[in-house]
C-alpha cells in the first residue's frame, strides 16, 4: 500500500466539523464518500486537525492508503480532479501527492498554524463577514493583547483553555511556539489577525485563547490576567469562546 497525502481547503460553515459523525455532514465523511465512489471500497482517512463545526481550513492535510493497482488505475492529478468534481464547491483539494512510508497527516505533523480574524468597528464587514468575528463598538488595545499573549507562549498546562469535558483524565500540557497579532486587509476590508502556532492543540483551545485576548483588548482584564488563568487550570476562569466562523486552520508543517 502507498500512503497518499492531500491538501484540503474548505469553508466550514455548513459542516459539523472535520471528523466523521453518523448522520451528520462532515468534511471527513464527505471526502471519504467521494473516495468510495472512485475506488468502490471504503477508504479510511486521517486528518491533521479535527476542526470544530463552522471552522474553516486553508491547508488541512489528509492522508490515506491506496494499492498499486488503484494508483495505476487513476494517476494522482486525475484523482484530484475527480474528487473535486465529486465534492461540494465549498471544499477543494488543492494538491495531492505520494507521502513517505509511515506518514500520518496527524501524527507526523510538527507544527500547526491557526489564524483567527477579528473586525472591531461600528460598521460590519461585507465581503469577509462569514470568516470573521465582528465586534461592534469595540476598541481593542492591540499592545495589551500582545502583552497578554506572551504569557501563553511556551509549554504550559492549558486546561483553562479547552472544553472542560474534553480535559477529563487527559494530558492538557501543550506548547505554543508563537502568537502574533497583526492587522491585514482582505478584499479591501481591514481586520485583526491572531496567528497561533504550535504542534498540537486542545478542543477549542485557540478560540478560548482569542476570546480571552479580546477581554484584555477591551480592557475588561489586565494582560497579567492570562498568567492567572493558566495557573488556575479551570475553564471557568478563562474568557469566552470566540465564534467558530473566525477561525481557519491555515497551514500544517511536517
Amino acid at each position: 500500500m502507498t500512503t497518499i497525502a492531500l491538501t484540503l481547503a474548505y469553508i466550514g460553515s455548513e459542516y459539523h466539523g472535520f471528523a466523521r459523525q453518523n448522520g451528520l455532514v462532515t468534511i471527513q465523511g464527505t471526502l471519504e464518500s467521494a473516495l468510495a465512489l472512485v475506488y468502490k471500497r471504503d477508504i479510511a482517512t486521517v486528518g491533521a486537525g479535527r476542526t470544530d463545526s463552522g471552522v474553516h481550513a486553508q491547508g488541512q492535510v489528509v492522508s490515506f492508503e491506496l494499492s498499486q493497482d488503484e494508483l495505476d488505475m487513476k494517476p494522482l492529478d486525475k484523482l484530484r480532479n475527480s474528487l473535486n468534481a465529486l465534492t461540494p464547491s465549498n471544499m477543494m483539494i488543492r494538491a495531492i501527492d505520494e507521502a513517505p512510508p509511515g506518514f500520518s497527516a496527524r501524527f507526523s505533523a510538527v507544527e500547526r498554524e491557526y489564524r483567527y480574524r477579528l473586525v472591531a468597528s461600528e460598521v460590519p464587514p461585507i465581503f469577509i463577514a462569514p470568516y470573521v468575528w465582528w465586534l461592534p463598538n469595540y476598541r481593542l488595545d492591540i499592545n495589551k493583547m500582545r502583552e497578554a499573549a506572551a504569557y501563553l507562549v511556551g509549554e504550559h498546562d492549558f486546561k483553562s483553555f479547552c472544553v472542560a469535558s474534553s480535559a477529563v483524565d487527559k494530558n492538557t500540557v501543550r506548547e505554543i511556539k508563537s502568537i502574533h497579532i497583526f492587522g491585514m486587509d482582505h478584499l479591501g476590508e481591514p481586520c485583526l489577525v491572531v496567528q497561533v502556532i504550535g504542534k498540537a492543540f486542545l478542543h477549542s483551545m485557540v478560540r478560548i485563547i482569542v476570546g480571552s485576548l479580546v477581554d484584555v483588548g477591551n480592557n475588561k482584564q489586565p494582560p497579567s490576567w492570562l498568567g492567572d488563568v493558566l495557573a488556575a487550570k479551570d475553564r471557568q476562569q478563562a474568557g469566552q469562546t470566540a465564534p467558530a466562523q473566525g477561525l481557519t486552520l491555515w497551514r500544517v508543517r511536517y
